[in-house]
């Protein structure tokens, strides 16, 4: 039997809002401790430069994070003209050059390609595995890789500002699976200027918003007191985006083992993903078939525990 991991039973949400030079797993790892947390995760990575909303789900909300991990997200991003670089951003080798510089309606004109259903090809340095092994590491190694394009769907990119001639800031909201490195390069492909990523901060990730988050700093001033876990959010607040199911208690205890169960229909239409809720708790995730939710997954908390 495997040694059970220390810490508190607590689940819910911490949105922090990330600073550059950290991973984002260091960032879970500090939570986890601040928190004295038994269990915890991210939902959605963000490459150690970037800052901004990264939501970290604890114990039972740890269900929820691909939900989160679905949701639509928004990125603001400065792109640098004239430059493109081995990892798509600031960090890498710059590998092509180019005097040329769009005018400011010209790369507004060129944004709508890269609206709607796209498809994308992962940078060379990134979590793509190829053959078992991850991109990254493989192009560390000076390994040249041919990726497959994934596709991606892009709500909206559109332009904020201009600070100069070799910069232009967007903001793009996409769906998962994106990588802004690669709108980037693609966009001065595109242009015929080349481009890479120079600064990126994702502003809100499904119902998470980076100016409601936490700095680490306030984390660690905060760390094993009750004033952090008062902002916790609930883990209900990762299913904000699935219908909402009421049901009986008797109901409940059957979801929670693993049993279908009736529930009380709101808008769920017939096999939907939904979420079924007694006395306002999350009681379980499934598929919603006439009348009656057939759980996938069970959340069980220290409230509901017997």
């Amino acid at each position: 039997m495997g040694r059970k991991r220390k810490g508190r039973d607590i689940s819910g949400w911490l949105v922090i809002d990330k600073p550059a030079g950290i991973t984002s797993t260091a960032v879970v790892n500090k939570v986890r401790w601040a928190l004295d947390a038994r269990k915890a995760g991210h939902a959605g990575t963000l490459d150690p430069d970037a800052t901004g909303v990264l939501a970290i789900a604890l114990g039972e909300a740890t269900k929820t994070v691909p939900f989160i991990t679905d949701a639509l997200k928004a990125y603001r991003f400065t792109v640098r003209l004239g430059q493109a670089t081995n990892t798509d951003d600031a960090e890498g080798e710059v590998i092509a050059q180019s005097d040329t510089r769009p005018d400011t309606d010209t790369i507004a004109a060129a944004l709508p390609a890269f609206e709607g259903e796209i498809m994308q090809v992962p940078p060379q340095f990134s979590a793509v595995k190829v053959d078992g092994e991850r991109a990254y590491k493989l192009a560390r190694e000076g390994e040249d890789m041919t990726l497959a394009a994934r596709p991606l769907w892009v709500e909206e990119l559109r332009l904020t500002d201009r600070p100069d001639a070799d910069h232009v800031t967007l903001e793009l909201t996409c769906g998962k699976g994106g990588y802004v490195r690669a709108i980037a390069r693609d966009l001065g492909a595109a242009l015929g200027c080349h481009a890479h990523v120079r600064d990126l901060r994702r502003i809100w990730s499904g119902p998470f918003d980076a100016e409601d988050g936490l700095s680490l700093d306030q984390v660690q001033q905060l760390a094993r007191t009750p004033a952090l876990d008062d902002h916790l959010l609930a883990l209900e607040t990762g299913l904000c985006d699935l219908p909402e199911l009421r049901c009986t208690a008797e109901a409940a205890a059957r979801m929670r083992n693993g049993n279908p169960a009736p529930v009380i229909t709101s808008q769920a239409q017939y096999g939907d993903t939904a979420w079924a809720s007694h006395e306002g708790q999350a009681v379980a995730v499934g598929t919603y078939r006439s009348g009656t939710l057939h759980p996938s997954r069970v959340f069980v908390t220290a409230a509901t525990e017997t």
